[in-house]
């Protein structure tokens, strides 16, 4: 079962479109897969979708407001929405078919967010394979980081955010286990070396390097931005 959870904040700046894409794209993957957000999008939704259409405070609407209402009446809708559905010069968009990508021996289905996002290769270090995805967002990187069974990442914390969203597999660190839908928020006050027994892939997104803290593998940290 899912345990992690963007925050309620978090979730409404999504619905309100302040996000930058990167981010977005994480909740709505998130969302698709956890029930329990989906709901709280839901509500979130229609109660700004209720709140756009209300006049301002104190500001009434009358037959003043510059509308033939005789006029508007007499529109027959039935027909305008007829006439625009049946306009053969306006292109139906197809169905869009479920992206695939083979990482090693494995094939995964990309979730709906990011099928029609532009993608770079992957490039792999030991058990670890990254792919960039082209957002051009400055300082935010984002990826898709694969883990080979048996894998990890040396023990490291954060310069600024790290967002990890498990969308196959399984991995653990000293904070717990986690399953695929798990929205994991991480900063500068966490320090973590994620490990997967039976293999991932996750959907990152970070706006700074890792810094690695522990014993030798604090000379990999010139390549921290491989992950980053």
């Amino acid at each position: 079962m899912i345990k992690h959870h963007p925050t309620d904040e978090l979730l409404k700046v999504f619905v309100d479109g302040e996000l930058p894409a990167s981010l977005s794209a994480a909740i709505s993957i998130h969302t698709d897969m956890c029930p329990i957000c989906q709901n709280k999008v839901a509500q979130l939704t229609e109660f700004q979708a209720s709140h756009s259409f209300e006049p301002a405070h104190g500001q009434l609407f009358n037959v003043s407001d510059g509308i033939d209402h005789d006029e508007e009446a007499s529109i027959d809708f039935d027909s305008m929405i007829d006439a625009i559905t049946n306009d053969t010069t306006i292109a139906i968009p197809s169905l869009s078919i479920d992206k695939k990508i083979k990482i090693h021996d494995t094939t995964y289905t990309l979730p709906r967010a990011i099928q029609n996002i532009a993608m770079g290769g992957f490039t792999k270090l030991g058990k670890l394979s990254r792919a960039r995805f082209k957002l051009d967002e400055g300082a935010i990187h984002t990826s898709l980081l694969h883990i080979q069974p048996g894998g990890g990442v040396p023990e490291h914390t954060h310069k600024g955010y790290e967002l990890t969203l498990l969308l196959n597999g399984e991995f653990s660190d000293d904070m717990g286990e986690y399953v695929p839908g798990d929205f994991i928020m991480l900063d500068a006050k966490h320090t973590h070396n994620p490990t997967s027994q039976k293999g991932c892939l996750c959907f990152t997104v970070a706006n700074a390097a890792s810094h690695f803290t522990q014993g030798i593998n604090r000379l990999l940290n010139p390549i921290g931005t491989f992950i980053y």
